[in-house]
């Protein structure tokens, strides 16, 4: 999607602060973050929504979880805990229609559900 804000960080033609990258997903800072730590983990294939997601296209959904656990790890917040929040649909709180996973921790969250 040439208009895609996530396309984008992934093609290099808006700057990201890169945490991981392998051939299926990126993870990096976001700009501008809800919890002391705030990654975003981005599948490089352009997916809208979780209700794009099929049996063939759905793969990297284990691969991003098993990622944020080891940048949790390297970031020090695996023992102490974190969050992994998708949103779907403007209801849902997405903002940027590219699926995407947020990693928070860093401090104690909020457990109340909006």
């Amino acid at each position: 999607m040439e208009d895609c804000i996530f396309c984008k960080i992934i093609k290099g033609e808006i700057p990201s602060k890169k945490v991981y990258e392998d051939d299926e997903i990126l993870a990096f800072h976001d700009i501008s973050p809800m919890a002391p730590i705030h990654v975003v983990i981005i599948p490089k294939k352009h997916i809208s929504s979780a209700n794009e997601l099929t049996e063939e296209n759905a793969s990297f959904i284990s691969h991003i979880y098993v990622t944020a656990a080891k940048i949790a790890k390297e970031l020090g917040i695996d023992e102490s805990g974190y969050r992994i929040v998708n949103n779907c649909g403007a209801d849902g709180g997405q903002t940027v229609f590219h699926i995407h996973f947020h990693l928070l921790g860093g401090k104690k969250l909020n457990t109340e559900l909006a």
